[in-house]
């Protein structure tokens, strides 16, 4: 222990060298702090059963610091060294006033035990002491006494007993932690056995996986497997079902290849067979031209002996009036008449075709009843429907009679009752407003000639629906050969309509005629290309003929005369030339004059309206829609 010095502390070291054993044994945690120092002194106090007498006063304001800058310095792994000098410059001097050397000094400094100190006895209040009673009680205070022999063997039996705590200290450690890496080890143990069984668990799951996306790839393959062998069998079937039907379809197509070429070939006899009949006839004809013309030759030269060339024509034209006239007379004499006194006048020929085309509209007509009324009422809106949009161009009316013809074709209702229909709503729509009109009664004949053309019976039932409508299209006249015999019931006969228990005017029954009898009209003279009319132009020139042969001169016939010339004058007029001008001047000689003999004041109006149309010669004018807008679907023979 060496005195202090001017700067105010002292410093100890034991005087032994720092590295000898004694000093490790005396210090053996060499890197201690404050803290620590103070808390080991504490632990060895209450071993010891030693109380300071006065506590360890608060460190002063900035001790917290300068522990903080000790903790610093300790890390630095520097033993704690206590030395005791009373002078920094002196040491070597003193060393060299006892005469002693380095070694001996170090030497000594080795065997000097060291000793723990207290330092209760410390304070670091903030007093205002001056420096110099610091410096006093510092060097009046001693930190280390000469120790008895029992303190001696106190201190070493308690450095003993330190070193034991330390050595059981140790051994709970090692036990502690080897018992930590036995721990360790099992449970890197368990970790290891249970990611090996999880591992496992992973190759099993593939395992099964595979085994069983295996499986449904065999039960995807057989099932597949299974739906294509049934589609094979299903495509065989369906093979075998379309050959079988393309079988059918042949045997049928065969079947009715041979129907039409024996069809045919009836026709082509019939046909043969009628050419033979009018060549014969023909020739007849011819035979009895020629005996008439050589008989008036022989009467014109014995006539123009006898008489001037004036009293000869005037004799001529006497002869062929009486003659018509006889001639008219003997026809209706010939005219049969039933039991209500009602008689029928009309050509035999007239009456027969008329019946026929009746006896086929009525065998038809009398299936109507077994079919729905739904349907029927169905297809006859579908039929009229189509019969509305006829208009007077030639696309119009292809693609209305081709309609027709789909819809005949295609219809649920048995193939007869079709065309039945297809024929009644045509004629029906005369009774509209656009029925009296000149351009579609053109139209709708063009119409009917095409759908005739692919049903040839469709011709049959238009004209058995007019006969119905209107008896001098065929041409008909029923005359009461009683008085009593006008009742009501001839009036429908003839063609009135009853509403409300009321017959109607003759003004609306002739207004109602007169579409009809253009419609025939039209009908008649209408032959287009490529297209034979059945009922063309030379039944409209009989009907002419057969109309004034065999049907009174009355309002009613003259309406219906009137409307025919009108739409057939022209065409008429084409054809037969000269004949057809000798027909009117029958009209103009004998019809016009007994008309005008009836005393019907109601009759002035269509005698003006005949008498106009042959004054202003209007067969020589074509009738409106006569020609068909964007070309021409009449024959070239009219064009």
């Amino acid at each position: 222990m060496q005195p202090g010095s001017d700067k105010g502390f002292i410093k100890l070291e034991p005087r032994c060298p720092q590295r000898s054993a004694i000093v490790a044994s005396v210090d053996p945690e060499p890197n201690w702090t404050m803290n620590d120092l103070l808390t080991e002194l504490n632990t060895l106090e209450e071993k010891l059963g030693y109380h300071s007498p006065s506590p360890l006063k608060q460190p002063p304001p900035g001790y917290q610091e300068i522990l903080k800058v000790e903790e610093l310095v300790s890390r630095g792994h520097k033993p704690f060294v206590m030395s005791i000098s009373d002078d920094d410059t002196s040491g070597d001097d003193d060393a060299e006033s006892y005469g002693e050397s380095e070694d001996e000094v170090s030497e000594a400094k080795s065997l000097v035990a060291g000793a723990r100190f207290s330092c209760n006895d410390l304070d670091f209040s903030d007093s205002e002491a001056s420096e110099e009673e610091l410096d006093i009680n510092s060097t009046q205070s001693f930190l280390m006494h000469k120790n008895s022999l029992e303190e001696g063997t106190l201190f070493e039996l308690e450095r003993e007993h330190q070193q034991k705590v330390k050595e059981q200290v140790r051994s709970t450690l090692s036990a502690l932690e080897l018992d930590y890496e036995k721990n360790c080890y099992r449970s890197q143990h368990a970790v290891l056995q249970i990611e090996k069984y999880i591992e496992e668990r992973r190759e099993t799951d593939r395992s099964l996986d595979k085994q069983y996306r295996c499986k449904i790839a065999e039960v995807l393959d057989s099932h597949l497997s299974a739906i294509q062998r049934d589609h094979q069998k299903r495509s065989l079937i369906e093979e075998q079902r379309i050959k079988d039907d393309a079988a059918i379809e042949e045997a049928k197509r065969k079947e009715k290849a041979i129907y039409e070429e024996e069809v045919r070939r009836e026709k082509a006899k019939a046909e043969a067979e009628a050419r033979e009949k009018a060549a014969k006839l023909a020739e007849e004809r011819r035979l009895a031209l020629e005996t008439a013309k050589k008989e008036a030759q022989e009467a014109a030269r014995k006539e123009a002996e006898r008489a001037a060339a004036e009293a000869a024509e005037k004799a001529a034209q006497n002869k062929v009036g009486s003659s018509a006239q006889n001639a008219r007379e003997r026809k209706e004499g010939s005219s049969s008449s039933d039991e209500s006194g009602i008689k029928v006048m009309a050509a035999d020929a007239a009456l027969k075709s008329e019946a026929n085309r009746l006896r086929i509209y009525n065998d038809v007509a009398k299936e109507i009843p077994s079919i729905p009324q739904k349907e029927f009422e169905k297809y006859g809106r579908k039929m009229f429907r189509i019969v509305s949009q006829i208009t007077g161009t030639v696309e119009a009316v292809r693609s209305k009679a081709q309609d027709f013809i789909s819809t005949i074709n295609g219809s649920v209702l048995p193939h007869p009752i079709s065309i039945l229909v297809f024929a009644q709503k045509i004629v029906s729509f005369c009774e509209t407003p656009r029925g009296n009109d000149d351009r579609f009664a053109f139209a709708c004949a063009c119409v009917i000639l095409l759908v005739s053309s692919e049903v040839p019976v469709a011709m049959d039932f238009v004209l058995a629906e007019l006969h119905k409508a209107c008896i001098y299209t065929v041409p008909k006249h029923l005359h009461p050969s009683k008085p009593d015999a006008q009742s009501k019931d001839y009036w429908k006969m003839i063609g009135y309509r009853e509403e409300d228990s009321k017959l109607e005017s003759s003004q609306s029954y002739l207004k109602r005629l007169q579409p009809y009898m253009k419609l025939y009209a039209a009908l008649v003279q209408t032959d287009m290309q490529g297209i034979r009319n059945p009922h063309g132009l030379e039944h409209g020139w009989a009907w002419l003929a057969m109309f004034l042969n065999t049907l009174p001169a009355n309002r009613s016939t003259a309406f219906a005369l009137d409307a025919f010339l009108r739409m057939t004058g022209f065409a008429l007029y084409r054809r037969y030339k000269s004949q057809f001008i000798k027909i009117l001047d029958v009209i103009s000689r004998s019809y016009l004059p007994a008309l005008k003999k009836r005393d019907d004041q109601k009759l002035g109006e269509i005698v003006n309206r005949l008498e106009g149309y042959l004054d202003d010669k209007a067969y020589l004018k074509e009738p409106e829609g006569w020609r068909l807008q964007e070309g021409y679907l009449l024959s070239e023979e009219f064009v």
